[in-house]
């Protein structure tokens, strides 16, 4: 019998842009899947499982307020027309914290994971502050979770571990580790030496508890 030659699948490019208040509002079921996805995957990002997907839409559609504000910056990882990631930068309102941002929401989906898409979209991010004249980023994480080993080789400092800090989706309180890094100009005072080299994956990209 004459062997039949598999036929290649097609890789879909991943493109990563901002988004304004309208594309938000545009996007919010697309970004309510991803929510959704990541909360299932036991991800904490400040939900119980399970999401309720309406519960989900009216989560991303009241961010809109605070992008339209410039309080908040979301991006979104586009595979075709489907949203497979996003990652977001919160700035306070504070006179004397305009220098700095926490990086908020950072998620890939569970079938775009382990191909850089995280460590990509953390790139976006800390790329934007720079530019946005920010020198101080800080995040939070569950403690021992796969994304600590994400900031820990993109350069990330651990600051330390806040007990019983939000439960998980299951409803489990869980510790919290705190990690910061230097940009821009701020970056000649030093990120710091508590980088684990050689985590370039996505494990569990989306595991901000905030």
């Amino acid at each position: 019998m004459a062997k039949v030659k598999a036929k290649a699948k097609t890789k879909v490019k991943v493109t990563v842009q901002g988004l304004d208040a309208s594309q938000l509002l545009a996007a919010v079921d697309e970004l309510a899947d991803l929510l959704t996805d990541t909360v299932d995957d036991g991800a904490s990002i400040g939900f119980l499982a399970p999401l309720d997907r309406t519960a989900a839409v009216d989560w991303w559609r009241e961010r809109a307020d605070a992008v339209a504000a410039g309080q908040l910056a979301v991006w979104v990882a586009l595979s075709g027309d489907r949203v497979v990631g996003t990652v977001s930068l919160a700035f306070p309102g504070k006179p004397n914290s305009r220098h700095r941002a926490e990086l908020v929401k950072l998620m890939v989906h569970r079938e775009a994971r382990g191909s850089g898409l995280g460590r990509r979209l953390l790139t976006v991010a800390e790329d934007a502050a720079v530019a946005a004249g920010i020198t101080l980023l800080h995040l939070d994480t569950e403690t021992d979770s796969p994304a600590e080993h994400l900031y820990r080789s993109a350069g990330w400092t651990r600051a330390g571990v806040i007990p019983d800090y939000a439960a998980s989706p299951a409803g489990v309180l869980r510790p919290t580790t705190l990690y910061y890094k230097r940009v821009g100009e701020g970056a000649a005072a030093g990120v710091g030496s508590d980088v684990e080299a050689g985590a370039e994956a996505d494990l569990g990209a989306g595991t901000l508890t905030r």
